[in-house]
């Protein structure tokens, strides 16, 4: 059995690698571009990852383990281990990947047709998807941080796949460059870990924290840093920056990565570290989670572009599951993951649909002014594309938190634990009022995009009669994640998952955390238990209030929205343009840079290479010059060549003396004699 979680987890990633390979050097020559090729090997991916599934619950263990792992680089002293771990957390992280990346590839085939690089994006898609599953089934920190920087490539080649646009190609280099804050601190966090520690496996981290090897304030920065990488990566304040942007990339690609996977990697990191995350630095993770919850939500209550509406609702849900994470309801975190993949990616879906006939319609028309993706373009789309409008409206059911939807029984459980949380703790009631807040502005603003998109009159009459229903390769993801917002496929075999005798909680089993002071998840557990009721009782009641308030607003027009927007006044301003956080950032944080930069650059040329590079340059070049000339005109000239000639001039005296004559040399000898008589005399 062991064999066969390993063998099947190594063809899950390598599938995608080889269909990019693929891809990338052949799917130009191949039928069709090869899309079947990548289309095949994403399916291939899906059914072992289903296998995987069944075979996990039918074992129903919670200590399912399956580990495997070899000596990538070893130095003596300094060794690491690259492995695979394949657990419940894993094999459930898997299944998500691989429906979602495989109802991308078929969604693709009809939304990309006739792209100038179809090819090209499909190989892409196999690149992300091997760098997602890389994250998931790393055991250890540093191939999760090899393959959490792939996914950053990935992401901004698919960000960027139409980069002859600027704002594509500008929103591409947006997200690689926030995401780089982020995982400077997630490597700063691996760093410490790992002098601490010495290993930068999970376990060996684990069992290092609980005897004692890191902690205290070290173990807090620690946990933060790798947190920070989980809030680039998921997009929380103030790194948020990126994602509504990265809108401007193909629609399936936010299907797949905006809102089901990637952005999904950093809520799998937090739930994976959350053994070793202190109190201090899970204060900090629900605070970051629960604002950003909020936060972002207020802002996608005024967007027109439905793209971006659902962009923002993705960084306040992923707040919610960083929330979750803080107030020790992981399982809760976990949970609302699997079904935001489900209900978020079936609404990109949608939008994309909506957005493909518009853009369809207005060709038609020869109309390449208007919008496709502005709301208020928009309106009587309901009896055109019957297929796409029930699909959405489920999954908006289930965003918003309705009962008999996925996302009420995850939902609920995060207000549950953030209310114990400020149960036990008065003094954080701001964490509950984030989340019960963010929930009922999720179900106004959700129902606002439903309202204006499918409902009402058509804002633009002369389209309506060419907006149609997408093809059944776009129809089919939406069919299949829209039925899959329904609680009932989460339910067995007990009908709340995340009760005490649910599979879910079953399975993800809360793990008592190895840091002294931390409260154990099944106290945590106990105390979300007992607040349940009353969270569900407020969870309904302000779902109800924001769809109500929806319903009035834009569906009855009994309130007025223009009225109610001029008396927000400024409130309304700052939301629409997004509280100017890409202004601000760009006066007080870009360009202050930019200037220190140039200044730097200007001291650098203009000083440092002028005057001290080029000006020590100069000296030696001068001081070359001045020894060049002592050493040819003195030292050659007068001391070496007047040597020579010295030597020369007596050699040739000498020559003449050496007669070979006998007489001569005694009359040398004689007279020598004499010279030395002499000399002695005086």
């Amino acid at each position: 059995m062991d064999n066969i979680f390993i063998i099947y987890s190594l063809l899950i990633l390598f599938l995608p690698l080889a269909a990019f390979v693929i891809q990338i050097f052949f799917g130009k020559k191949l039928p069709r571009e090869g899309d079947w090729v990548s289309v095949g090997a994403i399916s291939i991916t899906l059914i072992l990852a289903i296998s995987m599934f069944v075979m996990m619950l039918l074992e129903y263990n919670p200590d399912f383990r399956h580990e495997a792992s070899f000596t990538w680089l070893d130095m003596g002293a300094f060794s690491i281990d690259l492995g695979f771990l394949v657990d419940n957390i894993t094999v459930i992280m898997l299944l998500v990947v691989a429906l979602i990346s495989t109802c991308t590839h078929i969604f693709s085939i009809k939304y990309l047709a006739g792209d100038i690089r179809y090819s090209r994006y499909f190989a892409y898609l196999g690149l992300f998807t091997f760098s997602m599953n890389g994250i998931v089934l790393a055991n250890n920190l540093i191939s999760m941080y090899m393959f959490w920087e792939l996914v950053g490539v990935s992401s901004y080649l698919l960000i960027g796949h139409w980069f002859e646009k600027d704002s594509a190609a500008d929103a591409s280099k947006k997200a690689f460059l926030t995401n780089r804050v982020g995982d400077i601190g997630f490597f700063i966090g691996i760093m410490l870990l790992y002098t601490a520690v010495g290993s930068f496996t999970f376990t060996d981290i684990f069992n290092g924290v609980a005897n004692g090897m890191i902690a205290g304030t070290a173990l807090t920065f620690a946990g933060i840093g790798l947190f920070l990488g989980a809030m680039g990566k998921s997009s929380q304040f103030p790194l948020h920056i990126w994602l509504p942007d990265a809108m401007e990339g193909p629609t399936p690609v936010s299907a797949l990565m905006h809102a089901a996977t990637m952005v999904a990697a950093g809520v799998y990191l937090s739930v994976r570290i959350f053994p070793i995350l202190t109190p201090d630095a899970l204060l900090v993770v629900a605070y970051v989670g629960g604002f950003t919850a909020l936060f972002a939500a207020t802002i996608a209550v005024t967007q027109n572009d439905i793209k971006k509406v659902l962009a923002y609702s993705t960084v306040s849900q992923l707040g919610y599951m960083i929330l979750a994470v803080g107030t020790g309801v992981y399982t809760a975190a976990f949970f609302h993951l699997l079904t935001h993949a489900m209900f978020k990616a079936n609404l990109f879906y949608g939008s994309g649909s909506v957005i493909h006939s518009m853009h369809h319609a207005l060709h038609e028309k020869h109309d390449h002014e208007t919008d496709p993706q502005d709301m208020r373009n928009m309106g009587g789309f309901k009896d055109r594309m019957p297929i796409t409008y029930w699909s959405m409206l489920l999954s908006t059911f289930a965003i918003s938190g309705v009962p008999l939807f996925s996302g009420f029984l995850s939902k609920d459980a995060i207000l549950a634990g953030s209310l114990s949380f400020a149960q036990h703790h008065p003094e954080h009631f701001l964490l509950p009022v984030f989340g019960f807040g963010a929930a009922a502005i999720t179900a106004f603003y959700m129902f606002r995009m439903m309202f204006l998109t499918f409902h009402g009159k058509p804002e633009m009459p002369e389209l309506i009669e060419d907006i149609h229903e997408s093809p059944k390769e776009m129809a089919g993801p939406l069919v299949l994640l829209g039925t899959l917002s329904i609680f009932i496929w989460y339910t067995l075999p007990y009908l709340n998952p995340l009760s005490s005798h649910g599979w879910f909680t079953h399975l993800v089993v809360p793990i008592d955390s190895v840091v002294p002071g931390n409260p154990s998840a099944n106290s945590i557990e106990e105390g979300a238990h007992h607040a349940h009721g009353l969270a569900m009782y407020i969870s309904i009641g302000v779902a109800t209030l924001g769809i109500g308030l929806s319903v009035l607003m834009y569906l009855k027009k009994v309130l007025s929205a223009e009225t109610w927007r001029n008396r927000a006044g400024f409130m309304y301003d700052w939301s629409l343009n997004k509280y100017y956080f890409d202004e601000n950032y760009d006066k007080y944080l870009y360009q202050p840079t930019l200037r220190l930069a140039k200044k730097i650059a200007w001291i650098d040329w203009e000083l440092y290479d002028k005057y001290f590079i080029n000006g020590f340059g100069r000296v030696t070049s001068w001081a070359s010059r001045v020894t060049g000339k002592f050493d040819y005109n003195i030292i050659d000239q007068i001391m070496v060549d007047g040597f020579g000639r010295i030597v020369d001039n007596l050699g040739g005296t000498l020559k003449k003396v050496q007669t070979g004559r006998l007489q001569n040399y005694l009359l040398y000898v004689t007279a020598g004699i004499i010279i030395l008589m002499i000399i002695q005399s005086f």
